[in-house]
């Protein structure tokens, strides 16, 4: 086989597989809270017509890095804006204030 052959087989293998690193069914998130943990799946997001890179690439600032734990965020940061808060503002998506139980509920959103 030639070696441009098998550089093409070994980067559409690469790509293909990069492109379902997050598949669907992927295990829950679970952010520790003492007001509750917060636990969310891709899947909850997806299933509203978003997709990965509307948390992970396309907002600026980018909300969320793509490795669990790297980011380190408060519920001051959500209300102003920043993490959660980017799209949980009241207008694009429901707001912090007043729905605390429907992300601090210890993993009960999860059916």
């Amino acid at each position: 086989m030639r070696t441009s052959t098998v550089i093409l087989v070994l980067a559409a293998v690469f790509f293909a597989g990069s492109a379902m690193a997050i598949p669907m069914g992927h295990a829950p998130i679970v952010f520790k809270n003492m007001m509750g943990d917060v636990t969310m799946t891709p899947e909850m997001h997806l299933s509203k017509g978003l997709s990965c890179p509307d948390c992970h690439k396309n907002l600026k600032p980018v909300p969320f890095t793509m490795k669990f734990g790297a980011d380190r965020f408060t519920m001051s940061d959500i209300r102003n804006g920043k993490y959660c808060g980017s799209c949980h503002n009241g207008v694009k998506a429901f707001a912090p204030a007043g729905n605390c139980t429907k992300c601090h509920n210890n993993g009960k959103n999860l059916k």
